[in-house]
């Protein structure tokens, strides 16, 4: 799949700039463990960039990321994208078998993370961000509380990857794309 085709269902339903950056970071973080694993780094890094598509549109957030599965068909999108889409959201009940899958779970929540993290300190830089301040954050419950930090914790096991390995590969896979997640580079 070309990453123009992903780029062009992005643009005609993602409306949020902070959803345009999250799909970005986690293109980005998809793209580091696909070129880790010897994988396809361009259909990894376009399942990063298509697993949230929806999440503007669905009717409700139980929807997501169905309702944007059943478009994602409609535009013959291949059949692997679609499962790992799918497999991300626990409540699907898709079991996340490849690693692809496995990677897009496991990057979705922390690359989210990672750039609340970075947006708060003074820097605004991945640059001097280490892994002790994202581990400090995930214990503050009221900081980007809509973050499931179990979710980090989990993708990290299915991975098999230590967490802190984790945390810190997700940060240098973001790094080269500072800028365009609103970030100082």
């Amino acid at each position: 799949m070309d990453r123009t085709i992903a780029i062009n269902i992005i643009t005609e339903h993602v409306k949020s700039e902070v959803l345009l950056k999250h799909l970005i970071g986690v293109e980005a973080a998809m793209r580091g463990y696909a070129k880790k694993f010897g994988e396809d780094e361009n259909k990894w890094g376009i399942t990063g960039l298509l697993h949230d598509f929806d999440w503007e549109i669905c009717p409700t957030p139980d929807d997501h990321p169905t309702y944007g599965a059943k478009i994602l068909r409609g535009k013959n999108v291949p059949d692997d994208i679609v499962k790992a889409v799918l497999s991300h959201g626990n409540h699907t009940g898709i079991i996340r078998e490849t690693k692809m899958e496995k990677s897009l779970f496991a990057v979705d929540e922390l690359s989210g993370f990672i750039r609340a993290v970075a947006l708060v300190r003074p820097s605004k830089s991945l640059n001097d961000l280490k892994v002790s301040s994202v581990k400090k954050k995930m214990k503050d419950k009221a900081f980007a509380k809509e973050i499931n930090r179990d979710d980090i914790i989990i993708g990290a096991k299915e991975l098999a990857v230590e967490l802190d390995e984790h945390i810190n590969f997700v940060i240098d896979s973001l790094k080269p794309i500072s800028k365009e997640i609103g970030l100082n580079p």
